[in-house]
C-alpha cells in the first residue's frame, strides 16, 4: 500500500475533524457574490505524478481562484518578459501587511509593490501580460490556466467578476496610486488592467483543477501526463519561493512553521499547495480567518503535513 492509499483510509475522518473549525471563520463579504458559499464547505484533492487521485469532502464545489491566480499570472509574465523586466516593476520581499494595503507604496522607496502576490503587485503583473488588447491578454491567461490544469473547459465566473468589479474601491485606489507613482505607465489604462486582474481572479475551478495546477509546480513545470515542459524550471523555482514567503498573506511565516509547504490561498477559500516532487493538492473551505485564509483548510493541511512529515524544513 502506497502513501496515498494509506491517506485515503483516514482522509474523510480528518476532513470531518477540520470542518468543525469553519465555525471560527467568516465567508468573505467584500465581494458580495462570494457570500453565497456555504460556511462549512470543506474538500481536498491530492494527485500524484502517476495520476493517482484521492479526495474527500466537498470536492465538487466550484470556487473562483481569486489570489491563487497570481502565482500563474506571475509565471506567464516571466515567460513573456523575463526576470529583469518583471522585477524592475515588483519586488521580491514579504510585506507583513494586509494583502490590500498601500502603506509601503508610499513609505518605502522606490514605491513599487513589495511582491507579486499582494494585490498591488498582482495588478502590476496583470499590466505586464502581453497581448494586442485587454481581451487578448485575458484570453491568453485563461488558455494558460487551462493548459496548466489540463481542463479545457475552465471559464470566468461572470457573476463573481461583475461583483468584484463593482466593489473594487481599494483595488482601484491601489491601481491609480501605482499610476501616479509611475509604476504603471502613461500607456497603461487603469480600468483595462483592472478588468484583466478581476477576470483572472474570477476563473472558476474545483479542488481537482487546483491539485493538477499544483502538480505541475511539484513536478518542476513538467506535465506528468505528457512529459511536456509547460513552465521553465527557473520560473517554477521563483513561484514556489514566493508561495513560501508570501503565499498565505501575512500569515506566511506561521504557515511555513506549521505546514512547511509552498502554498497560495484566495479569499474564496481555496488553498493550492504541493509536496515538491510528490503531490499537487487543492483545498476549498470558504470560511476565512482574519488574515484571509481558510480556517478549516489550514487546519486540514497542517494535520496532513505533520502526520506525513511533508514539511520542507
Amino acid at each position: 500500500m502506497n502513501e496515498l492509499d494509506q491517506i485515503q483510509d483516514w482522509l474523510t475522518e480528518v476532513v470531518d475533524i477540520s470542518r468543525v473549525f469553519a465555525s471560527q471563520g467568516e465567508v468573505a463579504a467584500y465581494i458580495p457574490e462570494l457570500l453565497k458559499a456555504p460556511h462549512d464547505t470543506l474538500g481536498i484533492c491530492i494527485i500524484s505524478p502517476d495520476g493517482q487521485t484521492i479526495s474527500a469532502g466537498d470536492v465538487d464545489f466550484e470556487l473562483t481562484l481569486q489570489s491563487i491566480s497570481k502565482v500563474f499570472t506571475l509565471i506567464l509574465a516571466l515567460m513573456d518578459l523575463g526576470e529583469a523586466h518583471v522585477f524592475s516593476k515588483v519586488g521580491k520581499e514579504p510585506t507583513g501587511d494586509d494583502f490590500n494595503s498601500m502603506l509601503k507604496l508610499e513609505l518605502v522607496e522606490p514605491g513599487i509593490p513589495f511582491n507579486p502576490l499582494i494585490n498591488a503587485g498582482a495588478i502590476v503583473i496583470s499590466a505586464l501580460i502581453q497581448g494586442q488588447s485587454p481581451q487578448h491578454k485575458s484570453e491568453r491567461i485563461l488558455n494558460f490556466f487551462r493548459l496548466i490544469s489540463g481542463n479545457a473547459t475552465l471559464e470566468v465566473d461572470e457573476e463573481v467578476f461583475m461583483s468584484e468589479a463593482a466593489h473594487a474601491h481599494r483595488n482601484r485606489s491601489l491601481a491609480y496610486f501605482l499610476k501616479d507613482n509611475g509604476v504603471l505607465t502613461d500607456q497603461d489604462d487603469v480600468e483595462e488592467i483592472l478588468e484583466i486582474y478581476f477576470r483572472h481572479c474570477s476563473i472558476k475551478v474545483t479542488c481537482s483543477d487546483m491539485a493538477r495546477m499544483a502538480l505541475v509546480l511539484a513536478n518542476e513545470g513538467v506535465d506528468p501526463a505528457s512529459g511536456e515542459s509547460l513552465i521553465p524550471r527557473r520560473y517554477v523555482q521563483i513561484a514556489k519561493t514566493f508561495m513560501i514567503t508570501c503565499g498565505m498573506y501575512n500569515a506566511s511565516g506561521e504557515f511555513a512553521i506549521g505546514v512547511g509547504l509552498p502554498a497560495k490561498s484566495g479569499v474564496s477559500g481555496g488553498i493550492l499547495t504541493l509536496v515538491p516532487g510528490k503531490y499537487g493538492i487543492g483545498i476549498v473551505g470558504p470560511a476565512l480567518n482574519s488574515k484571509g485564509n481558510s480556517v478549516a483548510g489550514v487546519h486540514l493541511i497542517e494535520l496532513l503535513s505533520r502526520r506525513q512529515k511533508w514539511s520542507m524544513f
